[in-house]
């Protein structure tokens, strides 16, 4: 039997290139070769499509990320699918291990639609909506979750724009993720720094007033037409940082995951019953990974829905699905499996 040629795409034109490569090599090194071929696809930080060889580096070496190689063999990337020098490479599916704007954002899923390729994860509405926290977070009140109080401001009204919150709070990118560009600010003198740091990765920034309380996550899968969550986990993070910030996620040593979280059963389970309900209001697909805090109140209040979460086998997404039964490995198969049995486009085809 022929095995199902995945492409495996990474890197790309976001802030989140490398960490989107240590998703990809999570992703080459989890797949079950008995059912599936893979094709490693990079994106350059330039944008150029290439081909990645067997073998090429997609892990932390000596404390560098990966990063994809501009000089690799180009790419054509089209609405006839994917070719190498007029060879088309005859693609079954795509796994696009991206993050960020031009991955994660509706942009590569709408070329994905246009050239009828399958692909995992979710589609362009959602993809865009889920990236724009700033539009998610608008839908999650108004179903009547709980969401911290801010404002958004772009680069071009910010100065003219008054902002009444209580400090302490966080200012981050609207469209960003893994932290980048995200400042915890203490009063009103701090706020122009970080407004400007925010603004080199979008031009539309989110203030929001801090809350105080345990970081919980839950991930959410999408198969056999049911969508299931995970038991819920907890990030602690190492007391000489103020928050979960890059270096944080990444480096260090800096954090510790609990799973399952020690918080009440009631809370674990309202957290679970709202993130299948953030998953099926933005119209997600496939997975996703929503991001919750458990205050000393006992409220809970979303954060944040991520529609490609990191994607290593230590990555808090597969780790929640490992202690919900599903393996790594299996989990890859299941998310393949679902995109080939369904089509995220609005004609269906």
């Amino acid at each position: 039997m022929r095995k199902t040629t995945v492409a495996i795409i990474c890197g790309g034109r976001s802030s989140e290139h490398e960490i989107s490569c240590l998703s990809a090599g999570g992703v080459l090194a989890g797949l079950d070769s008995d059912k599936f071929e893979a094709i490693l696809i990079g994106i350059t930080k330039a944008g150029h499509w290439v081909q990645l060889p067997n073998g090429y580096p997609l892990e932390i070496i000596n404390g560098v990320l990966p990063v994809v190689d501009e000089s690799l063999t180009s790419i054509v990337a089209d609405v006839h699918g994917f070719s190498v020098d007029g060879r088309p490479l005859n693609i079954d599916v795509v796994f696009p291990a991206l993050h960020g704007p031009y991955g994660e954002d509706g942009t590569i899923q709408g070329f994905f639609e246009t050239a009828s390729i399958s692909y995992v994860g979710s589609g362009v509405m959602a993809s865009a909506a889920a990236m724009d926290k700033s539009f998610s977070k608008t839908i999650f009140a108004a179903s009547g979750m709980n969401v911290a109080n801010g404002v958004v401001v772009t680069n071009s009204d910010w100065k003219s724009k008054s902002v009444e919150i209580a400090y302490p709070v966080f200012v981050k990118p609207a469209r960003g993720g893994s932290s980048r560009g995200t400042s915890r600010v203490t009063s009103p003198a701090d706020l122009e720094v970080a407004l400007e740091d925010a603004f080199t990765f979008d031009r539309k920034v989110m203030i929001e007033e801090a809350i105080i309380g345990r970081e919980i996550e839950c991930a959410i899968l999408e198969k056999d037409g049911e969508v299931m969550a995970s038991v819920v986990g907890e990030i602690v993070i190492d007391s000489k940082y103020e928050f979960y910030d890059f270096d944080a996620k990444y480096f260090d040593d800096a954090t510790t995951v609990n799973v399952p979280a020690g918080i009440p059963a009631s809370a674990s389970d309202e957290i679970r019953t709202k993130a299948k309900k953030a998953f099926q209001l933005i119209g997600c697909s496939g997975l996703a990974r929503v991001d919750f805090f458990y205050t000393n109140k006992g409220d809970v209040v979303i954060n944040e829905i991520n529609t490609m979460p990191g994607f290593t086998a230590t990555s808090m997404y597969p780790k929640l699905m490992a202690a919900s039964g599903i393996d790594y490995s299996s989990l890859i198969t299941a998310l393949i499996e679902t995109a080939l049995t369904r089509c995220n486009g609005a004609l269906g085809n």
